[in-house]
C-alpha cells in the first residue's frame, strides 16, 4: 500500500502532528519543536487521530514517534503559565489541560489496537507518561527519561499513574521523588521500555515489531489488549476467572477456529477479523 501523508485540518494544529499509513501501521509523529510539548492543540490532534484509528479497519497498529532530539517535554509550561492571568488564576485551563492529557492516556489504553512508542531523545513529565501509557516502547540508546515536576514545585501526579503501572513501584517512586533523569538502560531495568537500539536502527526495529503485530488477527489483538488491562487490576483469583471466560469467547470466534485449523494443517491463516 502506498504511503499516505496528511496533516490535521485545524489551523492552530496544522503541522503539529504528522500522519502516515503504510501496510496497516499508522505513524503519528509529534512535530512541535523544539521540545514537542503536549500543548492543548497537539493533545487534541492526537485524540482526534486515535478516535479515527479505533474504527478504521485499515489501521492495525499505531506508532507514536517524534521529530527532533526531544521525544516530548510534557505539558507546555508557557501555555499553562500564560493562563495564570485568568480571572480564576488559571484553574479552569489547568483542569482542561490535565484532564485532556489523562483522557489521551486512557484512550491509548482503551484503543482496540496496539500502540508502540518510538522514542528518540528525552521523554519527560507528561512525555514520559505518554511512553509509559503505550503498550510497547522501543528507544534509542541515547534516550533519557524523567518525571521532574518535584524540581519546580509541581509533583508529577498524573504522569505517576502511567509510570507506576509500567515501572516497578520503588523505581517509580525514585523517579518521582528525585526528579532525576535516567538513561535508556535504567529505563529498561525499571520496566519503562521493552528494547534499546542504536539510533540508526530505531525506525527499522519499530517497523519490524509493528509489522509482526499487524500480521495477527485484529480481533484477537483487540480481545487480548482489553483482557490484559482488565485482568492486571484484579485479584489473582478474579483475574483467572475473568481470563477463562475471555478464552472461551475467543475460542468461539472464526479467527480462532481458522488459526488453530491453519496451525494443525501447517498452512498460513487467513484472518477475517470475526
Amino acid at each position: 500500500m502506498a504511503e499516505i501523508v496528511s496533516f490535521p485540518d485545524a489551523g492552530r494544529a496544522e503541522g503539529l502532528l504528522l500522519r502516515s499509513l503504510r501496510d496497516g501501521v499508522l505513524r503519528l509523529v509529534l512535530n512541535n519543536p523544539p521540545a514537542n510539548a503536549l500543548s492543548i492543540a497537539l493533545l487534541e490532534a492526537l485524540m482526534a487521530e486515535l478516535d479515527k484509528a479505533g474504527s478504521d479497519a485499515s489501521v492495525r497498529v499505531l506508532v507514536i514517534a517524534s521529530t527532533g532530539n526531544v521525544f516530548s517535554a510534557g505539558h507546555d509550561l508557557k501555555e499553562l503559565t500564560a493562563h495564570r492571568a485568568d480571572e480564576d488564576q488559571g484553574a479552569g485551563f489547568f483542569d482542561k489541560a490535565f484532564r485532556l492529557c489523562a483522557d489521551l492516556m486512557l484512550k491509548i489504553a482503551n484503543l482496540p489496537k496496539p500502540v508502540i512508542a518510538e522514542v528518540d531523545g528525552l521523554a519527560t513529565a507528561a512525555g514520559c507518561q505518554l511512553v509509559a501509557s503505550c503498550d510497547l516502547a522501543i528507544c534509542t540508546d541515547t534516550s533519557t527519561f524523567c518525571t521532574p515536576g518535584v524540581n519546580i514545585g509541581l509533583f508529577c501526579s498524573t504522569p505517576m499513574v502511567a509510570v507506576t503501572r509500567a515501572a516497578h513501584r520503588k523505581q517509580a517512586m525514585e523517579m518521582l521523588l528525585t526528579g532525576e533523569t535516567i538513561d535508556a538502560s535504567t529505563a529498561k531495568d525499571f520496566g519503562l521500555v521493552n528494547r534499546i537500539v542504536p539510533k540508526q536502527y530505531l525506525a527499522q526495529v519499530v517497523a519490524k515489531y509493528a509489522g509482526v503485530i499487524a500480521s495477527k488477527s485484529s480481533l484477537t489483538l483487540k480481545i487480548g489488549k482489553e483482557a490484559f488491562y482488565r485482568q492486571i487490576e484484579l485479584p489473582v483469583e478474579a483475574a483467572y476467572d475473568y481470563a477463562a471466560k475471555v478464552m472461551v469467547g475467543n475460542m468461539l470466534t472464526q479467527d480462532a477456529e481458522e488459526g488453530i485449523g491453519a496451525f494443525l494443517g501447517k498452512r498460513a491463516p487467513e484472518w477475517t477479523g470475526e
